[in-house]
């Protein structure tokens, strides 16, 4: 065996007691755990606590959620814990959950709250509406409008808000429809029975038919939620819708009759020129024709068929026509006075 120095030994014992010290400490943490989980009847292996840390688990959650379990009277291994905190679960969370419906007599099933809690609904919240319930405000204060605005069938508009109390029913929180959908079903339940009243004054009257009215068509099937009761908290007359549809139909209708007329009057002026136009034809071809009279005439007399005598018998004839036709314009007619 070679011969080896006392300071390599004594390096050697440094190291060794270094490493030995920063395990003992590392495993100190463990240890307090292990005892609190001994002593709290809910025993975890102190190796299965190590292990947790080197899979990347929090031994802290798993052992002291494993411990409230045990104290509720719920068997919950280290196993179902670890694996649900590896999927991204809320350990604490739903073994809180789990506590408060055992204590409310509440059937839920350990994967029921851990596919809950995966699916990112909050179980710990719905054990607790379950319990107490919750009341939503109809429409969402945080909406675009602050209330639920229908019109009777006199024409008048009314503004309603509700207050929807509803407890939580777990086995439809996987898949079921949220708050949103009940705040969307009531108000149209509402729209739709106002707008079902002959008068805004019978609404006005009596504002609890309408809540029972919307309560009686199952406006949470389908939903995470149970509707315990609709309250309506408020309503109020706001415009007459139907006045000023009216009003606006007849300025419709008006600014309708308007363009018909200037329509016909565009019409009618176009109308007028055509007939402007054709006396302005009618009155050339009259000349022409006039035009034509003198040509003939000398055609006629060179030809032998008209004298002279006829001649001036003709033009003693436009002459007493004209007279005649001046005599009734000047009078203005047969038998006046010149």
């Amino acid at each position: 065996m070679p011969n080896i120095p006392t300071g390599v030994w004594i390096a050697i014992g440094i190291i060794a007691g270094v490493i030995f010290l920063v395990l003992f400490f590392a495993v100190i943490r463990f240890i307090n755990l292990w005892l609190q989980a001994l002593v709290s009847g809910a025993s975890v292996s102190l190796p299965n606590i190590i292990f947790m840390r080197l899979r990347k688990v929090d031994p802290y959650i798993i052992v002291f959620s494993r411990i409230r379990a045990v104290k509720a009277g719920l068997d919950i291994s280290t196993n179902q814990l670890e694996n649900h905190f590896l999927a991204g679960g809320r350990v604490t969370n739903v073994v809180s959950a789990l506590i408060a419906a055992r204590a409310a007599k509440i059937e839920l099933p350990w994967n029921v709250a851990t596919a809950i809690d995966l699916a990112g609904r909050d179980i710990l919240e719905a054990v607790q509406t379950s319990v107490n319930p919750k009341v939503i405000d109809c429409p969402n204060p945080a909406g675009p409008r602050p209330t639920i605005d229908a019109v009777s069938q006199d024409g008048i508009q009314l503004r309603a808000k509700a207050r929807v109390t509803v407890k939580t029913k777990i086995a439809g929180l996987v898949g079921g429809a949220t708050e949103e959908t009940i705040i969307a079903r009531v108000g149209e339940g509402i729209v739709t029975t106002i707008g079902s009243a002959k008068s805004h004054k019978e609404v006005l009257a009596n504002p609890d038919n309408i809540s029972k009215t919307v309560l009686a068509k199952g406006l949470d099937s389908g939903t995470a939620f149970e509707i315990l009761s609709i309250d309506i908290a408020d309503v109020d007359v706001g415009d007459n819708i139907g006045a000023k549809l009216q009003a606006d139909q007849a300025e419709a209708d008006k600014k309708r009759a308007q363009a018909a007329a200037e329509a016909r009057r565009a019409l009618a002026v176009a109308q007028e020129q055509e007939f402007k136009a054709e006396e302005q034809k009618n009155r050339a071809l009259l000349v022409l024709a006039e035009a034509e009279v003198p040509k003939a005439t000398a055609d006629a007399m060179r030809g032998g068929n008209m004298g002279v005598m006829d001649f001036f018998r003709m033009k003693n004839m436009q002459a007493d026509t004209n007279m005649r036709q001046t005599i009734a314009g000047d009078g203005g007619g047969p038998g006046q006075g010149r």
